[in-house]
């Protein structure tokens, strides 16, 4: 079941046993390889949002998702970078964590950025987020900025500074990158390895995919 105010609000959707949150579709970076350049659904849900949720239209939507069962974790996620919302992230990570309901945060590492003079990793793990996806994508940040055209000129140090801060709070780290052939991937293996974060390596995902055409 997927919980939406409209057609194209899929604001909670949920895959095998998680429940992902879809709470913008804004985003610091301009990926070449961002599945939502090229599809408004995947894995089945329409991740197209006409406007950005409220708070109460996300716990609402959330609370009904529940009422089908429960989750191994709820992750912030969707088709844009969830810390744009940092505050609304906050807000749903401790309504999650007084329930004692495990959270994830996919993210682009950018929130320090989005949100100067803030402590981000610090209040996301006081909300109770456990843990954390970083997206790494790429081994330097010439390569980084060739793939991601983010709008800070120094995003890829501080993605790194981010997964770092995270890590200090005692959250779960993980660094993903996409196999793509500009991708050094052993070389963000070793990153990953040396920063002490777990490390993943994700599909690129195409029109033809089985998951955005689903």
């Amino acid at each position: 079941m997927a919980a939406g105010t409209g057609p194209n609000m899929t604001i909670v959707y949920r895959i095998r046993n998680n429940i992902y949150l879809n709470i913008t579709n804004r985003c610091s970076s301009d990926c070449t390889f961002c599945v939502a350049k090229f599809a408004d659904r995947f894995q089945g849900h329409t991740l197209r949002l006409d406007r950005e949720p409220s708070l109460a239209e996300i716990l609402h939507d959330l609370e009904i998702e529940f009422l089908e069962g429960p989750a191994d974790e709820v992750v912030f996620v969707g088709f844009g970078e969830p810390t744009i919302r940092l505050d609304e992230v906050l807000k749903v990570t401790e309504w999650l964590r007084l329930r004692r309901i495990p959270s994830r945060l996919d993210t682009n590492g950018h929130g320090q950025l989005l949100h100067p003079g803030r402590e981000v990793a610090h209040e996301l793990a006081q909300a109770g987020l456990g843990s954390v996806s970083v997206s790494l994508v790429a081994h330097n940040s010439e390569v980084y900025n060739q793939l991601c055209r983010p709008m800070f000129s120094k995003a890829y140090r501080t993605v790194l500074k981010f997964a770092e801060d995270c890590l200090k709070e005692g959250m779960k780290v993980t660094l993903s990158v996409v196999d793509l052939p500009e991708v050094d991937v052993e070389a963000c293996r070793s990153i990953a390895e040396r920063m002490g974060a777990e490390f993943r390596v994700r599909k690129l995902l195409t029109p033809e995919s089985g998951e955005v055409k689903a």
